[in-house]
């Protein structure tokens, strides 16, 4: 970086103050993250800057003088980090802001505090963990004092958690109150976010409302997003939000305009060498590479978007290109992968909060392979249930369709036979559905066999007959017999 930036030139001041110095540095650097000019800023820090994650120098520094350091390193590293993928990143940024946020509470800094508590619920984002980052929030909305800029931005990542945990209603009605505050009082960099935000809140509940005029809308906020990023001069935003704009126009079927808006994020991306955000980019024209049925070539695209994402530690952007990546598998008839795959991406979406991706692996998994031999009726039965737990707070129409069309899989499986498997028989058949029938009324009995007996029309003896010679496996789900008590009352004696 040239250093000709009017506040870097006092930097030469040999009267400076290391505390000066340092705040000089942290300024300009905060001035350079929120333009996402991230290695200009890495170079403002100079001998600050240890490295993506490493603890700054910050010897013979102030508490206070510290505290903004550590906020600024912290920042910088979840930035590059979700730039380069670096592993490890996320968690060693949320540490130096943490610290950094203990120190402004410490000192009464409100402000600075909340400001810590915001960025460490953009880490928390990073990674699917939505709930810990709704919390951060929270205690950050709570300490804000006269700050218009800070509490746009708490609005904005209030409203970012809400979108991407599927509390559409919720985001929609953040955004429609606090509107006020992207006025032209604030950053462009801010008012890029909030028309950006508006716009993928619009898609989702355009779908779940049945509200066409909603993606009207949201292609107008999405072009007044990207006029906004260019005003700031900030590339990388204007490049992701092309890559939203293309996201909608492949759920509207016009693949055509959104391979267009892929392109001119991927000439910016790969001139920025971004890698991460172009892995998103990737990710979105390999779904609309699937949308037009050339699977190979979407493979051949997720190859490197899954080499990218694995650095990182990004787990909710893993798992759903984990799912494209199962399907593609399934298409191209590698079905024992397909499956393999599908269960990693929702264990690792799960995993890391991530319940809606979670829910969509799932529910790749049953329309995928669910209707076939490949999966077993009670596998099938349990990725539903499992689903439906996930999915049990989503806004978006396209999961709860998914899941009603997932649920007929489910009853059909239950119900008839599959043939076409490879050792289907029907004597297998009839054994399997018995066992199925047998199993739900032990269940709904809580295990007695009298009232199981009961509830399948046949005495207790046969019931118990049918677990001893066909159904050993079940009969741990019945209760222990009880002994019977000898009577107390004494035969009389001839």
């Amino acid at each position: 970086m040239n250093l000709t930036d009017e506040r870097l030139r006092g930097l030469d001041n040999p009267s400076l103050a290391p505390d000066e110095r340092a705040l000089l540095r942290s300024e300009v650097a905060a001035d350079l993250i929120h333009k996402g000019r991230y290695e200009a800023a890495r170079e403002a820090l100079g001998e600050l800057w240890r490295g993506i994650g490493e603890r700054p120098n910050v010897e013979a520094l102030s508490e206070s003088t510290t505290a903004e350091v550590l906020l600024q390193a912290g920042v910088l590293s979840g930035w590059i980090g979700a730039s380069k993928r670096a592993e490890g990143a996320q968690e060693a940024a949320k540490d130096l802001i943490s610290e950094s946020a203990a120190l402004f509470e410490k000192l009464g800094e409100s402000n600075r505090a909340a400001t810590a508590r915001a960025e460490l619920a953009l880490c928390y984002w990073r990674v699917g963990a939505y709930s810990e980052a709704r919390v951060m929030l929270e205690r950050a909305a709570a300490s804000i004092e006269n700050d218009a800029s800070l509490k746009a931005k708490t609005v904005l990542r209030f409203a970012m958690v809400g979108t991407s945990a599927g509390r559409y209603s919720d985001a929609f009605y953040l955004l429609r109150e606090y509107a006020p505050l992207f006025d032209e009082n604030v950053s462009h960099t801010l008012r890029v976010g909030f028309h950006n935000e508006l716009a993928r809140v619009l898609r989702r509940l355009g779908a779940a409302e049945h509200r066409p005029d909603y993606n009207d809308r949201a292609i107008i906020e999405y072009t007044a997003a990207i006029f906004h990023a260019e005003q700031a001069g900030h590339e990388q935003y204007g490049a992701s939000i092309e890559n939203n704009l293309a996201f909608l126009l492949y759920k509207l079927g016009r693949y055509g305009d959104s391979h267009e808006h892929l392109d001119r994020a991927q000439i910016v991306l790969t001139r920025l060498k971004d890698a991460g955000t172009l892995a998103q980019v990737d990710e979105t024209r390999a779904r609309v590479l699937v949308a037009e049925g050339k699977y190979k070539d979407a493979d051949r695209t997720l190859a490197g978007v899954l080499k990218t994402l694995e650095r990182g530690d990004e787990s909710a952007l893993l798992a759903d290109a984990l799912t494209v990546q199962g399907v593609v598998w399934a298409r191209l008839r590698a079905y024992e992968s397909s499956i393999n795959i599908l269960r990693r991406a929702a264990e690792l979406a799960e995993t890391a909060g991530a319940y809606a991706s979670a829910g969509q692996a799932v529910l790749t998994l049953i329309e995928e392979h669910g209707a076939t031999w490949r999966m077993k009726p009670d596998e099938v039965y349990e990725a539903y249930v499992r689903a439906d737990r996930l999915l049990k707070d989503t806004q978006e129409a396209e999961d709860l369709a998914r899941l009603r069309a997932c649920a007929r899989v489910i009853m059909k499986r239950l119900a008839v036979a599959q043939f076409g498997g490879k050792n289907f028989t029907l004597p297998g058949a009839v054994h399997q559905f018995e066992a199925k029938l047998i199993e739900r009324a032990l269940d709904e009995a809580g295990g007695s066999l009298t009232k199981a007996a009961r509830l399948l029309g046949i005495s207790h003896q046969t019931l118990h007959s049918i677990l001893d010679k066909r159904h050993k496996p079940l009969a741990g789900k019945r209760k222990p017999p009880q002994r019977r008590l000898k009577s107390i009352i004494k035969e009389p004696k001839e």
